[in-house]
């Protein structure tokens, strides 16, 4: 454990500080400075002797918080490495983009700020790749068993390293022209730089895992070729198809899904070249929706130069502390302020959008109505409607699951109420060979919850393989636990 006073001496909560404002919306690097290595042993020495270690529960990877945590107070950065990368096969990614359900399950928690376990996270990953800690770990032996993984973000990928260092040959399909899934084109690079992504990925082609970019199964390969090439299949698309909104207008030109804009926008940066980009320069731009994709929207609106961003959310604003119904250490729905939403643009609660109207064809603005409540619905408010301009509208309304049927010969893969892909809990489908991780088969999830879920189906994969396996499996298909 770290100091066993230490949330005695230090009981105020620090993490890094942000770049200035009006400096970092003129650029695309990320927004937080390098935290101090003296500030981050001290809120390391936070981590209590608590007994029961409820940020494991809180975590779906199950991190082993308190141990990594004491060997950063400890200054011990190697060992700290070493046993976050027992659980966590990128914890570049966790430390950057994931919310934390740890942090609400801290014991500190409870009536202190709870400690700053992403940023620890975060430093200790940061630290070990400049000093040359993380190395490719070349399998032992190989198996002579092959396994195709279809989609390269968090799940796959961690299913992929996972197969490889056990001795399989795994080759990783994507459809786009770079590897990352939403990691690549979803992800603004203020939130996590894409170098993050690409020296992980060196360290995987070293270890042997091979990449197969530009191809669309179902497609450009059938999947019931895919499976006559490989013994084992792993489908890990994510949930990609948006979830639309139908109101009068809705067919107007300006109007475009969220991660279409991000797509490009990322692709801009990373230097490619983009035909008729969505863009917000010089524009009036409405986002609907209050989460994570939204703010993602607002941030890379900003840095574009839009005239004005408002974003809406039909829910009334999350209050600042627990709820009585939502009590520690569940995951609370709270109130937040993410970086781009302290940079530019005003946010709107309670605000039902009634339709969209336009002029010539392309959108002008939204008419909004406050949302009531009537038997449990929501509905809008009559005489409260209200125009708001706008150039763009972007649609972050979340995901609704796969966006493709997937067959195999004469079988469909089986799909549940939600349209996600049907599996067992142990990620096998209703096709022998084939298994389904992340966000394609449990929904819209959070990325701790893939790179879960790619660990456990590569124990699966390679139990099915092999009759055993080594592997780690931390979590069951049907898993929910009090971070969903």
């Amino acid at each position: 454990m770290a100091d066993p006073r230490g949330f005695l001496k230090i009981t105020d909560r620090e993490s890094a500080p942000r770049r200035e404002i009006e400096v970092r919306i003129k650029d695309w690097k990320e927004v937080y400075e390098p935290f101090d290595q003296g500030v981050l042993s001290s809120q390391a020495s936070r981590c209590m002797d608590c007994g029961i270690a409820f940020c494991h529960h809180g975590c779906p990877l199950g991190n082993l918080i308190p141990e990594w945590n004491d060997l950063t107070w400890r200054q011990d950065g190697k060992g700290a490495i070493e046993r976050l990368h027992a659980t966590n096969n990128f914890p570049e990614f966790t430390g950057k983009l994931c919310p934390a359900p740890c942090e609400s399950s801290c014991v500190l928690g409870i009536n202190q700020p709870a400690v700053t376990i992403k940023q620890i996270e975060a430093s200790i990953i940061d630290q070990a790749f400049d000093r040359g800690w993380v190395q490719a770990h070349a399998p032992e032996r190989m198996t002579g068993k092959t396994v195709a993984v279809v989609g390269s973000g968090p799940a796959g990928l961690a299913a992929a390293q996972q197969l490889t260092r056990a001795g399989h040959t795994v080759a990783v399909y994507e459809r786009d022209d770079r590897i990352g899934g939403l990691l690549r084109y979803g992800i603004p690079d203020f939130k996590m730089e894409k170098y993050h992504l690409d020296r992980r990925l060196e360290q995987m082609e070293a270890e042997g895992t091979r990449f197969r970019t530009g191809v669309s199964i179902g497609k450009d390969m059938t999947w019931e070729d895919l499976l006559k090439r490989y013994e084992a299949v792993l489908i890990a698309t994510g949930a990609s198809k948006p979830r639309d909104i139908q109101l009068p207008g809705r067919e107007q030109t300006g109007i475009h899904f969220a991660m279409d804009y991000l797509t490009q926008a990322n692709r801009v940066v990373a230097g490619d070249s983009v035909n008729d980009q969505i863009t917000a320069a010089g524009k009036h731009v409405i986002i609907l929706g209050g989460g994570d994709t939204g703010a993602d929207c607002l941030g890379t609106a900003t840095r574009q130069g839009a005239l004005s961003v408002t974003t809406l959310a039909i829910g009334a604003q999350p209050p600042t502390e627990r709820k009585a119904d939502q009590p520690w250490p569940t995951f609370p729905n709270l109130f937040e302020v993410a970086s781009a939403h302290e940079e530019f643009g005003e946010r709107k609660y309670l605000a039902n959008t009634v339709r969209f109207l336009a002029e010539e064809g392309k959108v002008t603005g939204i008419e909004v109505a406050e949302t009531e409540f009537v038997d449990g619905a929501r509905r809008p408010k009559a005489g409260t409607e209200q125009v708001i301009q706008a150039d763009l509208v972007l649609i972050a309304l979340g995901f609704t699951g796969p966006e493709s049927e997937i067959a195999i010969g004469q079988d469909k893969l089986n799909t549940d109420s939600k349209t996600n892909l049907e599996r067992a809990d142990d990620y096998s489908t209703n096709i022998d060979g084939v298994f389904v991780a992340g966000d394609a088969g449990r929904g819209q999830s959070l990325i701790v919850w893939a790179i879960a879920e790619g660990r456990a189906a590569a124990s699966a994969i390679d139990r099915y393989l092999e009759g055993t396996t080594s592997l780690p499996s931390p979590v069951k298909a049907s898993d929910k636990g009090i971070h969903a």
